[in-house]
């Protein structure tokens, strides 16, 4: 199958992150695919969930559950530097891919890396660092590096897991910075009390994933197309911003169901092509 083709790639996507390195009216926001984003602001930039490899593809390729990619690859890894921090969700490999982090955290000495705290060994061991390396973050908490703020907020995948200190092992995060707030929700379904976790926080940005929640794919779910424009809704975010689809065949979501659903209730959102980046006023 013909990959659906990434707006912009590898040097030239890293050409333009170069030439808005220094803007401070603006921050910008980079989909990476799937749950991927590289958020830049005031010359910093922050990684979320980063997945650039086909890891998956090769790992599952004579099982019953093989990882077809459906997108170009937006941007080899090898090619990102001066990454400020970059963060990991949960465990499952799109969103923590050793093939992905390895060479990031290679290329950028001096990077920051936030996790849920209960991963801290599972992510030393997959990615090949020192246990103490990571900053290891827990629901309702909150931690402040350089001029960004992370909040740990709780995810369900397909429940709220927790180590045996009570430790979530799937997360979100709100990211904090200069008078902005984006949510980015990891892996998660609906579960109660979420409204009111994320509505005082008066989120700009909401990233939330539309891929849905069907057994028959063996893997845990997450929020439907009409699921997520109504959580934005509910909470009143600004804007929504769909992810979670277009990279595995076996896992996706049709991306115009979105749109039609947060049309219908009002919702303002946004779709953005793999390397296509979304930049507001600050």
């Amino acid at each position: 199958m013909d990959l659906i083709p990434a707006h912009k790639k590898n040097t030239e996507l890293i050409e333009e992150m170069d030439s808005l390195l220094h803007d401070e009216s603006h921050f910008h926001l980079w989909w990476l695919g799937q749950s991927g984003y590289l958020l830049q602001w005031k010359g910093k930039r922050v990684l979320i969930d980063p997945y650039l490899s086909d890891s998956l593809t090769k790992k599952y390729l004579t099982t019953d559950k093989p990882h077809t990619r459906m997108s170009e690859l937006v941007v080899d890894p090898s090619l990102l530097k001066n990454i400020f921090l970059v963060s990991s969700s949960h465990n499952h490999t799109d969103h923590l891919d050793a093939d992905t982090l390895i060479p990031i955290l290679k290329n950028n000495p001096e990077i920051e890396f936030i996790i849920p705290e209960a991963n801290r060994k599972f992510v030393a061991e997959r990615v090949k660092c020192d246990a103490v390396f990571p900053i290891g973050l827990n629901d309702s908490q909150a931690i402040s590096i350089g001029d960004f703020t992370f909040y740990g907020i709780p995810a369900k995948h397909n429940e709220i897991e927790r180590d045996e200190r009570g430790n979530c092992k799937f997360m979100g995060y709100i990211i904090e910075f200069g008078n902005k707030k984006i949510y980015h929700s990891g892996d998660t379904l609906l579960f109660d009390g979420m409204i009111d976790i994320l509505k005082p926080f008066a989120l700009d940005v909401a990233i939330l994933p539309i891929n849905g929640n069907k057994p028959e794919r063996k893997v845990a779910g997450n929020l439907d197309c009409a699921e997520a424009a109504a959580l934005g809704k509910a909470i009143h975010a600004k804007l929504v911003i769909p992810c979670h689809y277009d990279m595995f065949t076996f896992n996706t979501a049709d991306v115009n169901e979105f749109a039609a659903e947060a049309a219908k209730i009002k919702q303002p959102y946004q779709i953005l092509r793999g390397g296509e980046k979304l930049s507001l006023p600050v």
